[in-house]
């Protein structure tokens, strides 16, 4: 086993018990912010990558926005618990806190400091878009993993199991990968995935789905299908982020993770697997509750 690998082990003993910790124990304001912290640490790994492409964005600007976006979603989430979430969005009553408003006041935000700014008015359009990029591609997907963990009874399990779908289908997917992986999932991008790894982390979150079918009570075949989406959705997400690193000569989006490359790096799955997991549960699993 060499060294790589070693610091990536070491790397989730440390990180996943205290990731399961504060979903488990810790209430969905905290959750909320937690969340919003690690969003920021991705935005400011993807503006990095932005910079190298010769965009710079309006960072102070993007992070205030990420602290309302989960502002707003754990405002829903906690609303939801009195009242069935597929029907909360017709409400006379629903908040007035909407991610609509969160992204007008970014707008004209944007607006008002490109009014203020005195950079080049030829950075205006690239900055602008590499700013709503960070929101549309890192923070406003990762925000459901608030509204996952605020469903009412079993809001933990929920998140808890979209997690472990993840962890469990990268780590297969890297093992089997490494050792057997033959056939090239997409070279062009990311040139470690295979066949191979990619059906190893399918068959992994199969499991996870098997394992926790009983404790969730939640009809096995609609657990093994939130698992499926969560799978190959989260798995195009990863190559999807490879792309961006990619396009501008990155290996990994930075080096706070040992073994894992940044922070982007680490929930680039996770970003695609979350809303995935969340609006199957809300359509197809949660009516039949």
């Amino acid at each position: 086993m060499n060294s790589g690998t070693l610091r990536r082990i070491a790397t989730a003993a440390v990180l996943i018990p205290a990731a399961i910790a504060g979903v488990w124990w810790g209430p969905n304001w905290l959750v909320a912010g937690l969340a919003a912290l690690v969003a920021i640490f991705a935005l400011v790994e993807f503006f990095a990558l932005g910079e190298k492409a010769g965009f710079r964005a309006y960072r102070q600007w993007a992070y205030l926005a990420v602290i309302g976006i989960f502002a707003q979603q754990w405002t829903v989430a906690r609303a939801s618990s009195t009242a069935r979430l597929g029907d909360l969005l017709y409400q006379a009553g629903a908040p007035r806190y909407s991610l609509d408003l969160i992204l007008f006041l970014f707008l004209l935000g944007i607006a008002i400091i490109v009014l203020g700014s005195r950079r080049p008015v030829g950075e205006v359009f690239s900055s602008f878009s590499v700013t709503a990029a960070g929101l549309l591609v890192v923070a406003i997907p990762f925000s459901t993993v608030v509204r996952l963990h605020g469903v009412d009874v079993i809001g933990r399990q929920l998140l808890l199991f979209t997690l472990i779908v993840v962890w469990v289908g990268d780590t297969t997917a890297y093992f089997v990968g490494r050792s057997l992986g033959r056939w090239k999932l997409a070279p062009h991008l990311s040139p470690n995935k295979t066949w191979e790894g990619a059906l190893a982390n399918l068959l992994g979150a199969l499991l996870v789905a098997a394992v926790f079918g009983r404790w969730m009570n939640i009809v096995p075949a609609q657990m093994l299908a939130m698992a499926a989406v969560g799978s190959i959705v989260g798995q195009i997400g990863d190559i999807f982020e490879s792309a961006f690193k990619r396009s501008v000569g990155a290996k990994d989006s930075g080096t706070l993770l040992p073994g894992h490359g940044g922070v982007l790096d680490r929930i680039d799955a996770l970003i695609f697997a979350a809303p995935a997991i969340w609006y199957y549960f809300q359509w197809f699993v949660m009516r039949r509750i």
